[in-house]
Parts: C-alpha cells; structure tokens; sequence
C-alpha cells in the first residue's frame, strides 16, 4: 500500500512576498546571492514551497531547476511545512533499545502523518532524529522546545491533548 503525502496547502500572504520581493532586489546583484536568497525565503515562510522557488526562479532568471536541485540538495531547506508543533522521537542507539520505534509508530497513527509530513490543520509535524542528549530518559520524545522521557505509547494521547 503506497503510503499517501499529507500536504498543507501554500497559504503565502501579500506581506511575505513582498518582503521576498525586497530581500531579492537588495542581493540579487551580489555573486552567490542565490544561496542567501533561498534562505531568507525559507525565513519568510517557513519553508520553501515550489510556489516561493517559482517567484525566486522568475525575479532572478534563474531556471527553477537549479533552485530546486540546491534545495533538495543542502539539507538546511524543507520543502515541506514544519506543523506549529514538531513532533521529533528520538531514534538514537539508547532510545531505539528502550523502545522509541514504538512510540514513533504509535505518533505516526495518532497523527496520521509519517516523517517529514504535516497534519492537514498545519498543527503537527512528525520527524525521527538520532540524539537529543537525554540518554538517560529513553525513549525521549521533544514537541518544539519541551523534552519528555521514559515515555510509553499509552501515554501519547495525553500528551498530544495538552497542545
């Protein structure tokens, strides 16, 4: 069964273009500004839709081709929303042994979403990652800033209500 992208729709304001729009103007003569360019876009929104590399692609007459190839390339570039909350289990060799593969499968069906994607409501984005350097709360678990640890699946739905 082919597993379906979640993907929330490009929802760029006026505001965010213009600022890209002046950002591009004030680089785009400088060499190398095309790097300094993606990144703050990705500043402005978050991320860097096909939307957003289609207006850097045509203010600078720059085939979108390569936009895209440096940002599937560099892994700072997302081409996909962060949700308000990110989700990131903890993967590393102390957690994996303590059972996070667990609490990341149960996330995946609590969330209905798989790595890297967004929930439909932008709300929540689900990542793995190798090492939060909390080894000895394994299996870890971080929602933005907020760490929780010697985490079981059962105890997921709580901690997914309080956001």
């Amino acid at each position: 069964m082919a597993s379906k992208k979640t993907t929330v729709p490009f929802q760029g304001t006026k505001e965010q273009e213009q600022k890209l729009m002046a950002v591009i103007d004030e680089l785009k003569d400088q060499p190398g500004a095309l790097m300094p360019i993606m990144q703050k876009a990705q500043d402005i929104y978050g991320y860097l839709p096909i939307e957003v590399q289609t207006m850097i692609s045509e203010k600078m007459g720059v085939p979108l081709e390569k936009i895209y190839g440096i940002a599937t390339f560099y892994a700072q570039f997302t081409l996909s929303p962060k949700g308000k909350y990110r989700c990131s289990v903890c993967l590393g060799t102390a957690c994996y042994v303590k059972g996070a593969q667990a609490i990341y499968d149960k996330l995946v069906e609590l969330l209905g979403i798989q790595e890297g994607e967004c929930t439909p409501d932008g709300k929540f984005s689900l990542e793995a990652c190798r090492c939060v350097g909390a080894c000895g709360l394994a299996p870890v678990m971080m929602i933005n800033d907020d760490v929780y640890g010697r985490l079981t699946p059962d105890m997921l739905p709580d901690i997914l209500a309080k956001y």
